[in-house]
C-alpha cells in the first residue's frame, strides 16, 4: 500500500498531466513547423515558376506578322518602302529632288555593314550634301539571333527610327555613331542606356534619348522594324547572288550595287550614272 497521501498523489497526477501537455504542445509546434515549412517551399516554387513564366512572356516579341503598310506607328518622313531619306542638309525625311536614289539596307550588328560604313561613309555624305543622290537608310533586324537574346538589332533599328522621327537633324550622325560603337556578333550588344548615350553624343536631345533608354523607342517602332525586315527578306529584288537577302544591300536607283567594297566605286557610280558592277561575296545573311 502506497505511503503517499491523497495530496501527494494529486500533485503527482497534476505534474504528469502537465508533462503530457508540454510534450503534446512540442509535437504540435514541430508539426506546424513542418507544415508551414512545406508551404513556404511550395510558395517559393510557385513564385519561381511564375517569375519564369513572366520572364518568358516578357522575352517574347511584342510584334505581329503584319505587312509594313498596316503598321500603326510609322516614323515621320519615311518612304513607302520603309526607308529614312536624307538630302543635302543631312536631315532625315528630306531628299534631293531629281537626284538618283541610293538605298542602304543595314543591320547595326552586321560586321560587313560596319565595313561598308568605314569604306563609304565619307562618300555617302558627299553624295548627299552635294546633291548627287538622296540616300535612303533602311535599318533592319536580321541578326537578333546573334545578340545573346537581347534583340539588339531590333532595339538598334527601333532607336534609329525613333531618332529619325523625334530628332531628324541628328539622325545622320546617330547612324554613323552606331557603327563607330558597333558591338561584336554573338555578344549582348549595347543596352538601351548605352544606345541613348550614343544618341546624345550624336546631338539627340536628352528627352528624346530618354525614350531610347526607357524602352519607348522599342515599344513604338519595334513593330515597324520587324515588318520592314520581313518585307526586305522576302523581296525578290533584294536577294543577292546566293539567292538570299543579306546586309548590307545597296541599291542605286533600284539596281543592286555589288562592288561597294571598292573604295570610291559607289560615289563614281552615282556621279557617273553607272550602277553596274561585278558581284561582291561579302554580306551578312541574317
Amino acid at each position: 500500500m502506497s505511503n503517499k497521501n491523497k495530496a501527494q498523489r494529486r500533485e503527482e497526477a497534476r505534474a504528469e498531466a502537465l508533462a503530457l501537455q508540454q510534450k503534446q504542445a512540442s509535437r504540435d509546434r514541430r508539426n506546424r513547423f513542418i507544415v508551414f515549412g512545406a508551404l513556404g517551399v511550395a510558395i517559393a516554387a510557385l513564385v519561381v515558376v511564375a517569375g519564369f513564366i513572366l520572364m518568358n512572356e516578357a522575352g517574347k516579341k511584342d510584334v505581329e506578322d503584319i505587312p509594313l503598310a498596316e503598321v500603326a506607328d510609322v516614323p515621320a518622313g519615311v518612304t513607302d518602302s520603309g526607308g529614312i531619306p536624307v538630302g543635302s542638309d543631312l536631315v532625315a525625311g528630306t531628299q534631293n529632288d531629281g537626284a538618283p536614289v541610293v538605298d542602304q539596307y543595314v543591320d547595326y550588328m552586321c560586321p560587313v555593314c560596319g565595313q561598308f560604313e568605314e569604306l563609304n561613309a565619307a562618300d555617302v555624305e558627299t553624295m548627299a550634301t552635294e546633291g548627287d543622290a538622296t540616300v535612303v537608310f533602311h535599318p533592319v533586324a536580321i541578326l537578333d539571333r546573334v545578340s545573346s537574346g537581347t534583340e539588339y538589332s531590333t532595339r538598334a533599328a527601333s532607336a534609329a527610327y525613333w531618332v529619325a522621327d523625334q530628332a531628324p537633324d541628328a539622325f545622320f550622325d546617330f547612324n554613323a555613331a552606331m557603327f563607330t560603337n558597333q558591338p561584336e556578333e554573338n555578344s549582348p550588344g549595347l543596352d538601351d542606356d548605352e544606345i541613348a548615350a550614343i544618341a546624345q553624343e550624336a546631338g539627340v536631345p536628352a528627352d528624346v534619348a530618354d525614350g531610347i533608354a526607357d524602352g519607348t523607342a522599342r515599344g513604338t517602332f519595334g513593330q515597324y522594324a520587324y515588318s520592314l525586315t520581313n518585307e526586305a527578306t522576302s523581296d525578290p529584288d533584294l536577294v543577292n547572288s546566293q539567292g538570299t537577302f543579306g546586309t548590307p544591300t545597296i541599291l542605286v536607283d533600284g539596281e543592286r550595287f555589288e562592288t561597294w567594297n571598292e573604295p570610291g566605286a559607289l560615289l563614281t557610280a552615282v556621279q557617273g550614272g553607272d550602277a553596274t558592277a561585278e558581284p561582291s561575296d561579302e554580306a551578312s545573311d541574317g
